[in-house]
């Protein structure tokens, strides 16, 4: 096979419009395993983006020796990014957690389930009868887990403890993209689908880096370029990234701005006459206060805002505005960045504006940045209710009632569900003193590192954490649960166009770990959690017998899962909820009685009341939003004259809990970086390779200089990096978090990692 760290997009296979994405099988095997030598092939798909590609996992000798891609799939046709091809070798790694820790004289030390499960069992019925009862328990978990497992830990949480405070590491990455699309479209879920860049005659890729995040994705883009008839490409990103280096335009605002640049791009084609008037006038409500707003954002002033030529945005606005089928795809640098929210929201109103929308090619993907992050948001794990309900609405609670048979009262809903960085804070405070963490590591993901490690580390906070290794954050557990992961369970999860795999397990996990549907079980048995009858809360002990209680919940909601079951999803492709393309038809989720949300004010996050949704009589049309730009929360100044953006590398995934145990991905990225602007290090005398330090108010990092093509005043770092990689002087600060801001947007509660001020100085040259 071809070096696929090298050349990690693989051969082009070009093709025109509307013709079908030709495949191309990906395989990869352990050294010294041919095709011949696999006992057998069990079908999965991947965990390392939210991409999807559908793969075929390889056994041998009762171990996972490889993958391959599954050509039939509507996601990949057969094709795998670096991190499917060699992230599998994680399950293999010699330090995966094989028993339970508990903490015993300030130290670690192995244990049995029963001891295990004990201590968390007994604390949680100590706080149950004490004062405040619920509300000291705090469940963060991830976008990893699956499906069934979220419905469970949903259940579990809201029927079982009638406790609002759950959320997870999603709230860092995806937390943005629903709630645009709630705001606009009524209810979550994506309206366009992968089989748009198939179509589409424009490409506008807002703050996204897929040639790195999703890099499948990024194949299908670059195959369509290769072919006849290519589509226009524009990119928006400070940093000169594979994206950016391909489009046709390119602009590079500061970062913050976006919501400036949204609306001057607004403004520019509402004047030339690129508007759908009928589209807007059926199926639309605001347009008049969206114009009033962007008409405050002459090209000029935009320019000024986002330090662009006025020029490159009128050519942006050409491009977009011309455009016969327009394909936008959205990410982090908009959801973790200035006016998340609202700027994403002008994404979606661009299209609106245009009625590019439920038409091949025309489309919006408000993507999400981990594989299962959907499942959260639909099965209520992040803290919203499941079937994408609305937590405001009388009868959305009825129905979820009697459909756990348990009590209206028992189900929190009495205001919005507890954020993630809420929950922190509570946890600081002293109120949440049970805090069980699944699948991620905030000891290297939140924003102000040191402030996480304090929290985690209060002797009256039992921490409770669930993985596969003993991460940053499981140092700093009181008990430790050793999980199964991809390939050691069956589930299934939801891609970021609505399809959703099936995962068979091919393998047992290591030891005593066990799969994270099994351990919530556990936990809801050994609580005894009851229904109004008396009967167990969680009627259902397998997986596909999960999936099958979750069809009834999602059964009338805009993510019905009832025509999927796991037999269709066995042999063949995977399965979209909702169909191809939702909104075909131009009537969106805005009713009263069905939405999601009664809406918030795009600028101070305040929430709209019942009475005030039904008075805008949004009958089934999609709300355009508008807002003025304001500036980051951080802005430079003299002491930290630089702005900090953080983001990815295609070889590594979140903190490296996997993609760090493979050693062709480890190998290719070991080591967190800086970029810097080669103007920007000639002012502070840095070449490249220099070992350098990165300060904020809050913290400082060492890390080696890269010379490259990203804006001047911006600094670019990876999170990926923690302190568990050692080099031989010993650990050192090196991750991202320990210099980013714990502020968020007002609607989507998202934190904001891609604006903070700091500094750098010269440590060493390139040998020191």
């Amino acid at each position: 096979m071809a070096d696929r760290i090298a050349d990690p997009w693989g051969e082009r296979t070009p093709y025109g419009p509307g013709q079908t994405w030709p495949a191309r099988v990906d395989l990869h095997l352990a050294e010294g395993v041919e095709e011949a030598d696999v006992d057998r092939w069990v079908q999965s798909a991947s965990i390392l983006h939210s991409n999807g590609d559908a793969m075929d996992i390889a056994v041998k000798d009762g171990r996972i020796v490889g993958v391959r891609g599954r050509a039939e799939d509507r996601v990949n046709r057969g094709r795998l990014g670096p991190k499917d091809l060699y992230g599998w070798q994680a399950n293999n790694s010699p330090d995966r957690l094989t028993r339970p820790l508990i903490r015993q004289d300030g130290r670690l030390v192995e244990t049995d389930w029963d001891t295990a499960m004990g201590r968390i069992v007994h604390r949680s019925r100590e706080l149950l009868e004490g004062p405040g009862g619920w509300g000291h328990f705090g469940f963060y978990t991830s976008g990893q887990l699956f499906l069934e497992d979220y419905y469970t830990l949903g259940l579990i949480g809201k029927a079982g403890l009638g406790n609002p405070h759950m959320d997870g590491n999603t709230r860092l990455c995806t937390a943005t993209a629903a709630a645009a699309l709630k705001a606009s479209f009524g209810t979550d879920g994506q309206p366009g689908s992968y089989t748009d860049v198939d179509h589409c005659d424009t490409i506008a890729v807002w703050g996204h880096n897929p040639a790195e995040t999703q890099a499948v994705l990024w194949m299908r883009m670059l195959d369509r370029r290769s072919g006849p008839n290519p589509p226009a490409l524009l990119a928006v990103d400070p940093r000169s990234t594979p994206v950016a280096r391909e489009a046709d335009v390119h602009l590079a605002p500061r970062t913050g701005t976006n919501q400036a640049l949204l609306n001057g791009l607004l403004r520019e084609i509402i004047q030339r006459g690129w508007c759908d008037d009928t589209y807007l006038a059926a199926h639309t409500i605001g347009f008049d206060e969206l114009s009033r707003v962007v008409d405050a954002c002459p090209i000029d002033r935009v320019a000024g805002i986002c330090d662009l030529k006025a020029a490159d945005i009128e050519r942006a606005a050409e491009v977009i505005g011309t455009a016969g089928r327009l394909l936008s795809t959205v990410l982090q640098g908009f959801y973790q960045s200035n006016q998340a929210t609202a700027a994403s929201c002008q994404i979606n109103n661009l299209h609106l504006v245009r009625g590019q929308l439920g038409r091949p090619g025309a489309g919006v993907y408000q993507m999400n940045g981990q594989p299962t992050a959907q499942n959260t948001r639909e099965t209520g794990a992040d803290g919203d209710l499941p079937g994408l309900r609305n937590w405001d609405n009388p009868d959305h609670i009825r129905e979820l009632a009697e459909l756990w048979n348990v009590d209206d009262l028992t189900i929190p809903h009495w205001s919005p569900p507890t954020h993630a960085l809420q929950i922190w804070r509570y946890a600081e405070q002293g109120s949440i003193k049970l805090l069980w963490i699944s699948a991620t590591n905030p000891a290297v993901s939140l924003p102000d590192l040191a402030r996480i490690r304090r929290i985690l580390a209060q002797p009256e906070l039992l921490v409770v954490v669930q993985d596969l290794f003993l991460t940053e954050t499981a140092e700093l557990a009181d008990v430790v649960l050793p999980a199964a992961t991809w390939g050691e369970k069956t589930g299934t999860f939801t891609n970021a166009d609505r399809t959703v795999h099936l995962s068979e397990k091919a393998v047992d996990p290591p030891g005593e770990a066990r799969a994270d549907l099994d351990i919530f079980l556990d936990y809801a048995r050994r609580m005894d959690f009851r229904n109004r009858d008396g009967e167990p809360l969680i009627g259902w002990t397998t997986p596909e017998e999960a999936f099958e209680a979750w069809k009834w919940c999602s059964a009338g909601r805009p993510c019905d899962y009832t025509a999927i079951t796991y037999e269709r999803l066995r042999g063949g492709s995977g399965i979209q909820w909702g169909g191809e393309r939702l909104y075909t038809d131009g009537v969106f989720n805005t009713d009263p009685g069905y939405c999601e949300t009664y809406g918030q004010d795009l600028s101070t996050g305040a929430e709209f009341t019942a009475e005030q949704y039904r008075a805008k009589e949004p009958a089934g049309r999609a709300f355009l939003h508008a807002a003025d730009y304001q500036p980051s929360p951080e802005v430079p100044s003299g002491d930290f004259p630089l702005l900090l953006t953080t983001g990815r590398t295609i070889y590594q995934f979140h903190t490296r809990t996997k993609t760090g145990r493979a050693p062709e991905l480890d190998a290719a990225a070991p080591d967190v970086w800086v970029e810097l602007h080669p103007d920007d290090a000639a002012r502070y005398g840095i070449t490249e390779g220099d070992l350098v330090n990165i300060s904020s108010p809050r913290g400082g990092i060492e890390a080696r200089a890269r010379l490259g093509g990203i804006r001047l005043g911006v600094v670019f770092v990876p999170f990926h990096y923690g302190y568990f990689d050692v080099d031989p002087a010993g650990r050192r600060p090196r991750a991202a978090n320990e210099l980013t801001v714990t502020a968020w947007d007002p609607v989507s509660k998202q934190p904001i990692f891609k604006v903070a001020a700091v500094r750098i100085a010269k440590l060493a040259g390139p040998e020191g």
